[in-house]
């Protein structure tokens, strides 16, 4: 057995083995995947929670296998040698890492080339692996997949660009409907006779011959692959945008469109050194500013999002059983960071508790926010106390986190800041902040607030010390102590107190409950 699709018979696919066979597990056995794309070679290795899964580790090296495939028909000879170093370095270090057997998909250049067969023979000689070809609908539901790992429940198109293909997938409710696959690779296209008029004649009648096949005006475009991160940044970079994680980065057609004129304008050795964008992804970067500038222009999606996640995300949520779909990767995460990092794991559902009632009214989703700090709330504490602010808002703000916009992120960094910190004025994170509106910045003030004080109650669980009671309308905050808790209101919990009572601009007033004895 050769490892190509059509020849892989198991049910568990390319790992050849079951990932998650117990859906109520948390967390994730180490398992390492290989991308054996046209222009990059990668190697992840994923652990962590189960359905939102880490990066342990992370390396591409840019081979270019598909370098002049579409004119000779070969693989590149030296891409073919510096991808099979670096498949024998992976093999090696998977070993080590404890994350065998290493699992190796290749697409669009390996499965074109004529000598792609001998390739994978050579492959597998030289380092016992073996490489799971696909063909281009697969790779275009795989890297659908992918996206929905990160995005319960999307709706509209996902496009994949690699080396030398371009795949489009649609989502509708969560679900992998219609694909296709095209030649629209940058690599490829390199080999495109008729100069630059013939290059755009060629991307346009192909992106028509795709938007017949999906249709027009989807609600939201999720744009996957090495290529469209590279713009992203550019796009950034021209913005001055604060927040340089790319996953849910939100871009406009106008926006894409300022940026790719902007980007022509620019000698691309500056913008490689002010992006840190490799000199092999930024010499493919205009030919694929055509391709999108097409896509935008024929497909005329409503919104615009960068996907971190593709096809190796994608094989891990083709096992995940239906009943480890439906959790929510934000929250699986933070459940798993406070079971390996918290001095108390647990109590972050015992403060969630706690300061529930001053967020009653909130929507679903701020609630699920609320949730995750709280479970993230006592992660940093190894951290210097002079910096846990600091830590605790640089590791939700950058995180390798799901489920969660640059919204989200600012506001969940925020509130741990003000876990630990009462002031933000001054904070190396202000050009961060304006990410969020004014009520935003206050409601995660709050928040913060509210954790700092609830955390005073850590000796034990703080919902059943005290109680908290909010009345907005009268501008009340009351404090209700269980008898014998009184002692732990000491003065710089009643400190706190008063700060999370500023916070929310109203007068406070503090109980010892009465208990009743049942007769």
């Amino acid at each position: 057995m050769d490892g190509s699709a059509e020849q892989r018979s198991d049910e568990w696919g390319p790992f050849g083995r079951p990932l998650f066979e117990d859906p109520s597990a948390r967390a994730l056995s180490r398992v390492g995947v290989v991308d054996v794309g046209s222009n990059s070679v990668r190697m992840v290795v994923f652990d962590g929670a189960a359905r939102s899964p880490a990066y342990f580790f992370n390396e591409k090296l840019m081979c270019g296998l598909g370098a002049g495939l579409g004119e000779t028909g070969h693989l590149n000879p030296e891409g073919r040698r510096r991808a099979l170093s670096a498949l024998r370095r992976f093999a090696l270090l998977a070993e080590g890492m404890g994350a065998t057997p290493l699992t190796v998909v290749a697409t669009a250049a390996v499965r074109d080339a004529t000598d792609g067969p001998e390739f994978r023979k050579e492959i597998e000689a030289e380092t016992g692996l073996k490489l799971w070809v696909i063909d281009g609908e697969e790779e275009a539901r795989l890297s659908a997949q992918g996206v929905l790992l990160g995005w319960p429940g999307a709706d509209g198109l996902v496009c994949d660009i690699g080396g030398s293909s371009l795949e489009l997938a649609e989502l509708s409710e969560g679900r992998v409907g219609k694909r296709v696959t095209s030649a629209l690779g940058p690599l490829k296209l390199r080999d495109i006779k008729g100069g630059k008029k013939g290059l755009t004649k060629y991307i346009a009648a192909t992106m028509n011959n795709l938007a017949e096949k999906m249709g027009t005006g989807h609600k939201r475009l999720f744009l996957v692959g090495g290529s469209w991160r590279a713009i992203a940044r550019l796009d950034m970079d021209r913005r001055g945008y604060p927040l340089l994680v790319q996953h849910e980065y939100k871009m406009t057609r106008q926006s894409i469109s300022e940026t790719i004129k902007w980007i022509a304008d620019k000698d691309l050795s500056e913008l490689r050194a002010r992006t840190g964008i490799s000199a092999d992804r930024m010499a493919l970067v205009p030919i694929a500013c055509q391709v999108l500038k097409q896509l935008l222009s024929t497909l005329k999606p409503k919104e615009i999002f960068v996907s971190s996640y593709g096809i190796r995300e994608g094989l891990l949520y083709e096992q995940m059983p239906e009943r480890l779909r439906q959790r929510d990767p934000l929250i699986e995460a933070c459940r798993f960071a406070e079971a390996s990092s918290a001095r108390i794991p647990g109590f972050g559902r015992r403060l969630y508790n706690f300061v529930s009632p001053l967020f009653s009214s909130v929507s679903d989703e701020r609630k699920r926010l609320i949730k995750a700090a709280c479970l993230l709330h006592d992660t940093a504490w190894r951290a210097h106390p002079d910096y846990r602010h600091e830590v605790c808002f640089d590791n939700a703000t950058r995180a390798n986190l799901g489920g969660l916009d640059h919204e989200g992120r600012v506001f969940l960094g925020l509130a741990l800041l003000h876990r630990y910190k009462n002031n933000r004025s001054g904070s190396r994170f202000e050009p961060l902040f304006g990410l969020l509106s004014e009520r935003q910045l206050k409601d995660a003030e709050v928040l913060g607030k509210a954790m700092r004080f609830g955390a005073m109650f850590s000796s034990e669980a703080p919902d059943q010390l005290a109680e908290l009671r909010y009345f907005p309308k009268m501008k009340k905050l009351e404090l209700r102590l269980t008898p014998g808790s009184e002692g732990l209101f000491g003065e710089v919990a009643e400190a706190r107190f008063a700060s999370l009572a500023k916070a929310l601009d109203v007068e406070t007033n503090v109980k010892t409950k009465r208990v009743t004895k049942r007769g």
